[in-house]
């Protein structure tokens, strides 16, 4: 794909165009106002929400809404509403296919989309996607009428798996949830992005801008995050970093890289450079020897002569006081 093609390039889901490839969680800020303006500095048009059952006027139990008042304007699908972001549900906590099912029936009918992010872990320590119940749950999810963004592992062979149950997007963990550690495999991130016919995001483990643009280079279609914004010491200024790490990262996917060398290679041309063998060509010790010929002192050609010691360096079997030679 060619820089000009990156450029011009809209980012499809599902048929669905969007002119950001930034897809932003919203888990870890309680701030609500907070949150809004690192939303509003990422230019992300579609926001993961975790589904939790909650009173309306109460906070919620998560971190997705916490400072909410009861009324609507100040909830986060307010603020989501307001400034025009998609919600995409999330299955986050569901450890089997029967409550990822059942939850996103309810992120189905209390939101009114179709679309859900389909996360089933193993454990809580890892948080790692559970591969036997997350494909069980795509298939489920796919033959109900739901359009499946599969949250997965960086194994290649079941990303494909998931792209063959029909999920719209498959979304690979560069390292686990909420650690910062970046993209742990890159090689198996790139061999899933060069294999899958269907949208590939790149999925939780950024901790900064550089790590954001990695994953573009290595060939996603988006990136989703939410801690590495959210758990920043500044989320705006991080969110901003966010934004233009994926377009750069993207161009530079485009524009093709350098090929890695094992040696160096000289980028200036070799012709018309100065030749060493002109005795009036500058070297380390030309001012010296440009002062030499000024006061008239010869300058044998095997000597060289620099202006913090003018002592000979290069005269070998020179008679030293007391016999001998020096060198």
């Amino acid at each position: 794909m060619s820089a000009q093609n990156t450029r011009t390039t809209p980012f499809t889901v599902a048929g669905v165009e969007l002119s950001s490839r930034l897809i932003m969680g919203t888990g870890g800020l309680t701030d609500l106002a907070m949150l809004e303006r690192a939303l509003t500095a990422s230019g992300t048009e579609l926001t993961t929400v975790a589904l939790r059952r909650f009173a309306p006027g109460r906070a919620a139990s998560s971190g997705d809404a916490v400072a909410y008042s009861g009324r609507p304007q100040d909830s986060l699908y307010g603020i989501l509403r307001r400034n025009d972001i998609r919600v995409l549900p999330n299955t986050a906590g569901c450890y089997t296919a029967r409550d990822a099912l059942l939850t996103a029936e309810l992120g189905r009918e209390a939101l009114e989309t179709d679309w859900v992010k389909l996360e089933v872990i193993a454990d809580e320590d890892t948080l790692l996607p559970d591969g036997v119940e997350l494909l069980d749950a795509t298939e489920k999810l796919v033959r109900r009428g739901f359009t499946v963004f599969a949250y997965t592992s960086d194994d290649p062979v079941l990303a494909l798996r998931l792209e063959d149950a029909g999920a719209s997007a498959v979304m690979p963990l560069g390292a686990p949830i909420g650690t910062g550690l970046g993209i742990l495999n890159p090689h198996n991130i790139e061999l899933i992005a060069s294999r899958a016919s269907v949208t590939v995001v790149l999925d939780a483990g950024i901790g900064t801008a550089s790590e954001a643009a990695l994953a573009m280079e290595l060939g996603c279609d988006a990136l989703l995050l939410a801690s590495a914004v959210t758990r920043a010491q500044d989320p705006v200024a991080m969110a901003q970093a966010m934004k233009h790490a994926v377009q750069a990262g993207r161009l530079a996917r485009g524009a093709g890289r350098i090929a890695r060398r094992t040696h160096a290679l000289a980028s200036s041309p070799m012709a018309g450079r100065i030749d060493p063998a002109d005795d009036d060509a500058p070297r380390g010790d030309w001012p010296a020897r440009s002062a030499a010929k000024a006061a008239g002192d010869p300058v044998p050609s095997g000597e060289r002569v620099t202006s913090s010691d003018p002592a000979p360096r290069d005269v070998l079997d020179d008679p030293a006081p007391g016999g001998g030679t020096t060198r």
